[in-house]
């Protein structure tokens, strides 16, 4: 017997009836997604990553801080919105059985777009710096476990609730005191272990205290514009000689003079004389780019260069918004197709409320900025369970319990707590991966995370359909 209610009812009605959808208007709903796909991937490229770039350098925060805070509190705004509805409205486990699944997304689907992107880009090796990523991983493994000690029993009391929101205070202030952090991690690890040659401590010093640790591209506000055709054979600017990672760089060429920066998008102007695919996707992008124009000062434009925490809220509202709709689009279609309301939470619910981790983590992993891809895909993790699920629960099990009298939140999936416990290995799988390659991001690591994220749906998928157990 199944208990519980599905995910399709947790959203407003369809403008179609089940026949209807069956008999093929199920394709409008296709549609719609592949749509919004292309409106959340404008969002983020044209007006998103640039806002959080004139963030991080108004608060004088390295590149990958920013990824795992800024970049990614507000792409997890989807995963926000989805778990308040399910703890408020529906009472169900969509937004933790969301935010669980779209986790093992983040964590490996987006580092094979990262790598995989950034090949397709002309550049064949990103270096990674390994500070950023051991302190993510590490401060998200800590996260997932007490996850699963605070669910195992099916409910979660006030107090847990209050916990996790209070250790989000936590990493934030971790992250504020960051430089200080690494610099003594570094030196004791320098001790140890030949993460970095000797000479180079001097220079690690020095980029701490300039804010740019990472140090594998060109300034943030300089390679925000820099757009490189996959079909050239130059690259984007490369690390300086005296740059820790420059010996990591492989296949890297100066900028080829036929490279040039790309014409921003015109309204107003026909784009002639360009290809027949730039044409039509300029039509098919115009109302997008004309909502846009209207709703999102454009902190690119000298008269709105000011104007970036306006950008940054908007976009916020535009990437919960549009992330939302999606998700409502893929249930439908689930639904529809009589795929199981847990398949498609793992598969296609949480791929579509991570399209704008994808998507800002591929745009700056392309520009070079390696690590703070990799921080925004697991720092939006560590805000999904932190905040996104203990904020909401603090607040329904302390002022608006289901039983008066009882302070707590059921969860009534027992197997989310199995899922949990797989985001433990797979968080370890891509530490290893990372370690062996020796902290670089490649096709090749991109590849081996796409074959582990594959492994992962077809065994998550036939568990769920009772193939085991």
């Amino acid at each position: 017997l199944n208990c519980t209610p599905p995910a399709i009812d947790d959203f407003p009605r369809d403008f179609f009836t089940e026949k209807e959808r069956q008999d093929g208007a199920v394709v409008v709903h296709v549609v719609v997604s592949l749509y919004l796909f292309v409106a959340l991937a404008v969002v983020c490229d044209k007006f998103f990553v640039p806002a959080v770039e004139k963030i991080c350098h108004a608060l004088n925060m390295s590149a990958d801080v920013a990824g795992a805070t800024f970049m990614a509190a507000a792409t997890s705004a989807p995963e926000l919105f989805v778990n308040v509805i399910g703890t408020f409205i529906t009472e169900g486990d969509i937004g933790v059985g969301t935010i669980v699944g779209s986790a093992v997304f983040n964590i490996l689907a987006v580092a094979a777009c990262c790598g995989i992107g950034a090949g397709m880009c002309g550049v064949q090796v990103v270096p990674l710096d390994w500070w950023p990523l051991t302190r993510d991983c590490l401060a998200y493994g800590i996260t997932v476990s007490i996850l699963i000690c605070i669910i195992h029993d099916e409910r979660v009391e006030w107090y847990e609730a209050l916990t996790l929101v209070l250790l989000y205070t936590v990493y934030i202030l971790i992250m504020y005191f960051d430089k200080s952090i690494q610099r003594c991690a570094r030196e004791a690890a320098e001790a140890h272990l030949p993460l970095q040659p000797s000479k180079d401590k001097a220079q690690i010093k020095d980029t701490t205290d300039n804010h740019n640790v990472e140090n594998t591209g060109p300034p943030l506000e300089q390679s925000i514009h820099i757009i490189v055709p996959s079909h050239l054979n130059g690259s984007i600017k490369v690390p300086t000689e005296d740059s820790p990672e420059n010996e990591d760089i492989k296949n890297k060429t100066e900028p080829n003079p036929a490279m040039v920066e790309e014409e921003p998008h015109n309204l107003w102007k026909w784009p002639a004389g360009r290809s027949k695919f730039t044409q039509i996707t300029w039509i098919i992008t115009w109302p997008i780019h004309l909502i846009f124009l209207f709703t999102i000062p454009d902190c690119e434009k000298p008269r709105f260069k000011k104007w970036f925490p306006l950008t940054f809220i908007m976009c916020i509202i535009w990437i919960g918004s549009l992330s939302y709709v999606v998700a409502w689009m893929i249930t439908i279609i689930g639904d529809t197709l009589k795929i199981p309301d847990s398949v498609m939470g793992i598969t296609f619910l949480a791929a579509g409320t991570s399209i704008p981790e994808a998507v800002s983590s591929v745009i700056v992993a392309k520009q070079g900025h390696g690590s703070m891809g990799i921080s925004n895909s697991i720092g939006s993790n560590t805000f999904d369970i932190l905040l996104c699920l203990g904020l909401p629960w603090f607040i329904k099990a302390t002022f608006m319990p289901t039983i008066a009298g009882k302070h707590w939140v059921g969860i009534n999936s027992a197997g989310i707590e199995y899922s949990a416990i797989s985001l433990l290995s797979s968080l370890l799988l891509l530490y290893i991966v990372f370690a062996v390659n020796k902290f670089r991001l490649d096709k090749r690591v991109g590849r081996i995370c796409l074959l582990m994220y594959a492994v992962f749906l077809i065994l998550a998928s036939l568990i769920e359909l009772n193939a085991f157990f």
